[in-house]
């Protein structure tokens, strides 16, 4: 099992009272960013309170089930009529794509990918299979019972512009931090530092319900049981780092901030192998890629 690096509570970068006082159950990480985490996974609002309809962006759409705590919490930030104008895919495994296909219908809005996540979120092929054998709880033995069925938001879906620049949110560009999967993406706002890491690293240990539900900050590499190119996620990791973000935000766990934070994050980066690696796995011996298209599975 990978080793923990743990981070002490005073790097969570939310604010309990003011969250307590807003009507939406989201928490800020910025006066313009907001998240809602839904179970085991973390859905982000990116635009000002009240912002107008078609003045926002949602990044990611969370796990089954999920589309009413969504549409609720964007109504009760953004005003009932108020619609995203885009939603944005770090990537398109089952806990970030669960109220998708539905909410872009509703909304009537684009979907943004990278390019090489674009079969999962068509339809056209689905994720490898969960592996349950890189240990560390009951996450990880579950996973081969998460559903590698790919969605299809084919007619909706638009890659993520090549020069790196982010619809609808400017000032912010996406980076390609592959080895999660292979088209995975994090978001970046050189402005006040603030990373949206996506699962290229979590703050929680993904892998064990306990840690899930203590929500204990750690720096973690990414979910094990999901990932399929361990050297492609620790070249993520290091390229993240690099950045010395102020704020992290990832899809699983707490927001961390400050020097304690980067500190963590740099040693995830040059430890990587020793404390994100699982011992075995079947993705550590095979890894998983685009290139020679073994990333893609027939659904």
């Amino acid at each position: 099992m990978a080793e923990q690096i743990p981070v002490p509570d005073e790097a969570v970068a939310t604010h309990p009272v003011l969250d307590a006082a807003r009507a939406d159950k989201t928490r800020e990480v910025t006066p313009d960013v907001a998240y809602r985490r839904l179970g085991m996974v973390n859905v982000v609002f990116v635009g000002p309170p009240g912002a107008p309809d078609r003045g926002w962006v949602l990044i990611d759409a969370g796990l089954p089930g999920t589309r009413g705590f969504i549409r609720s919490a964007a109504a009760a930030r953004f005003g009932e009529a108020s619609r995203p104008a885009a939603i944005v895919m770090t990537h398109g495994h089952i806990d970030h794509v669960g109220a998708l296909e539905a909410l872009a219908e509703e909304w009537d809005v684009p979907v943004y990918a990278h390019p090489l996540e674009r079969p999962y979120l068509d339809g056209s092929a689905a994720y490898p299979p969960g592996d349950p054998s890189v240990g560390g709880g009951l996450m990880a033995l579950l996973s081969p019972l998460f559903s590698p069925k790919p969605v299809d938001v084919g007619a909706r879906l638009h890659d993520l512009p090549a020069n790196g620049s982010v619809p609808f949110l400017p000032g912010w560009r996406w980076l390609h931090t592959p080895g999660h999967t292979v088209g995975h993406v994090s978001f970046w706002r050189e402005a006040d530092r603030c990373l949206l890491a996506g699962d290229a690293f979590v703050t929680t240990g993904q892998e064990s319900a306990y840690q899930v539900a203590i929500q204990e900050p750690q720096m973690h590499g990414p979910p094990m049981y999901f990932t399929v190119d361990w050297p492609a996620a620790g070249h993520s990791v290091g390229v993240l780092a690099e950045l010395e973000p102020e704020i992290a935000l990832t899809m699983h766990g707490k927001p961390l901030h400050g020097a304690e934070m980067r500190a963590a994050l740099h040693r995830l980066a040059q430890e990587f192998p020793q404390v994100a690696v699982p011992r075995q796995g079947r993705y550590v011996a095979e890894p998983r890629r685009a290139e020679d298209g073994s990333a893609y599975e027939k659904p």
